[in-house]
This record gives structure tokens, sequence and C-alpha cells, in this order.
């Protein structure tokens, strides 16, 4: 296959991809939820801080939990053992979630209203990037043992990316990790990524990281309104 003929394929498969992901969007917007993709490399720690932010968040309103993973369905199970409803979405072969994946996905769990929606991704940093899914934004998780270099590695990622929890903090200080110099390579790629220090083991920082998520639901709630009073 030419690269001219290869171009052409990546650009039909976004282009029907980006229509599922606007459809979702505008079902999501109906039930006035709030969907949130969890990006990362494998073992970056995602299932591990989504097990406990899910179980300090369900009193506070709805959430639901969509994972995707090319095999098992174990993230799923271990969500749903704190009482939080999950659908688990293997791709075989395929390396991240699309959008028409995720809106079958969202079909099959009980009716979420006015909450947060939890996509959990392939742990990838790669192809999610191209992949709109009709998230409010993407947040790609980060930890500390895996070296300062990873957003300029993997550009595209962290520039898409509107949040970067920096995971596994509790073990910074036995490390060779310098966080100041992780910061300004998200920045140099993306200025404008907030940027949240975490441990999904020890519970450091995410009380910050849920304030942030109740912010985002506060910012929704007023341009919801916003728009109802024109």
């Amino acid at each position: 296959m030419s690269s001219q003929r290869i171009i052409q394929v990546e650009r039909d498969i976004l282009s029907k991809n980006n229509s599922l992901a606007a459809d979702n969007r505008a079902r999501f917007g109906t039930d006035d939820v709030l969907a949130f993709n969890l990006v990362s490399s494998p073992g970056a720690g995602k299932t591990s801080l989504l097990v406990r932010a899910v179980s300090e968040l369900k009193e506070s309103f709805s959430i639901a939990v969509i994972e995707g993973d090319q095999q098992t369905s174990n993230d799923a199970e271990r969500i749903r053992a704190t009482g939080v409803p999950a659908i688990q979405i293997n791709t075989g072969k395929g390396c991240h979630l699309d959008a028409a994946m995720v809106g079958e996905a969202y079909g099959r769990l009980p009716p979420l209203k006015s909450g947060v929606l939890f996509i959990e991704n392939v742990g990838n940093l790669v192809c999610p990037a191209a992949f709109d899914l009709g998230e409010a934004c993407k947040i790609v998780v980060f930890s500390t043992t895996e070296g300062e270099d990873k957003p300029l590695k993997y550009p595209d990622m962290f520039a898409a990316s509107a949040l970067m929890l920096i995971n596994k903090i509790d073990l910074a200080p036995v490390l060779d990790f310098d966080l100041a110099q992780t910061i300004e390579y998200a920045r140099r790629v993306n200025p404008k990524i907030e940027v949240l220090t975490i441990s999904a083991r020890t519970g450091e920082g995410c009380s910050a990281f849920y304030a942030w998520i109740r912010k985002q639901l506060a910012k929704r709630k007023t341009s919801a309104l916003s728009a109802a009073s024109k």
C-alpha cells in the first residue's frame, strides 16, 4: 500500500470515529455526564488509582467505569468490587479504545444521570492520543518509575491531555526522579497542561485530584446554566 493510500485510510478511520465521538458527546450531554478518558503506559497505576477514587467518591455523585484492555476482565472486576458499575471492553489485538466501542459499552451501563464516567483506555501512549471517545478531556497518568522524558518521547499524548497525574510519588525519594524536569518537559509539549502529584497506594494527593474533578463538574453546571439562559 502506498504512503498516500495509508494516509487516506487513516483519515477515513478518524473521520468516522470523530462522528461517533460527537454522538457520544451528545449522549453524555443529554445525561449530564462528565466523561474522562484516562490514558497511560502499562503499569502506571490507572486501575489502582480508579479503585481508590471511585471508592472514595461514589457517595458524592453517580459514577460508572468503562475498562479497556486487550484481554481479561480483571480491571472491571476490581472496580465492581467497590460497588461501582463497570463494563469491560476487550480489544483483542487492538491497541486503543474507539468511539464505537465506548458508545456500545455506555449503552450497557445502568442509567448514569448527572454523574461521572471514567473511561480507562488500553495501556498505550501512542494510538489513544488520536482517538476522540466523546470525553470532556484526557487525563494522562504518568508514574515516577517511567523516566522524566516520557512527555518528549510521546508528545501527542501529553499535548492532547488536560491533566497529568504523576503517580507513585511516594516512590520518588528512593528513585533518581526529577519532578521539576518532568513538569518542564510536559509543559514544553503542552503549556496549558495541569499537573498533580499523587499516590494511588498511600492516597497522597488524592484530595487535590478529587477537588479538580469537582471543579470540572462545577464548570459544566455553570456552562449548562449559561446556555439555558440564552
